[in-house]
């Protein structure tokens, strides 16, 4: 096994160095955050995500949906299966484009939201971190999805 001598920060393959395993471990380690403060509300992240979606905007077809959350299409519908078994979600054709799926919330679903309201102020008490903070974090996490889109486009 062979390793660089001296101080790792100097080593510019050293874990703890790489840009890729900081954001997957607060990636997996914020979403662990997450998870407690919506299961009573019966859903996963990656279904709060989506129902984030319909609450800023509904309906939306499918396709804006999967461009919104950045979802592939099998991901994405995998998703709204549940969330349409769990009644919060409708999918219906789209009347001015019978190829196009509306999805769109049930009255269950927009309830849901009222309860909802506490998951942001939870998620900030459990991390104990400044708001501004966490925005500040937010922003500067949009600047490197930028220029990662950029860098493989």
């Amino acid at each position: 096994m062979t390793s660089t001598p001296g101080n790792p920060q100097d080593d510019p393959l050293s874990l703890e160095r790489q840009v890729c395993f900081a954001l997957a471990v607060a990636s997996r380690t914020v979403i662990s955050v997450y998870r407690p403060v919506l299961e009573p509300l019966g859903l996963t992240h990656p279904q709060y995500l989506v129902m984030l979606a319909l609450w800023g905007d509904e309906p939306l077809s499918v396709t804006e949906l999967s461009r919104m959350l950045e979802l592939d299409a099998a991901t994405l519908s995998r998703l709204l299966k549940r969330l349409e078994t769990a009644g919060l979600v409708r999918r219906d054709r789209n009347p001015d484009d019978e190829r196009s799926l509306a999805v769109g919330l049930t009255p269950q679903g927009r309830e849901l939201r009222r309860r909802a309201l506490q998951v942001p102020a939870t998620v900030v008490e459990r991390l104990d971190m400044d708001v501004d903070e966490l925005m500040s974090l937010r922003d500067s996490l949009t600047e490197v999805i930028t220029a990662a889109k950029a860098a493989t486009a």
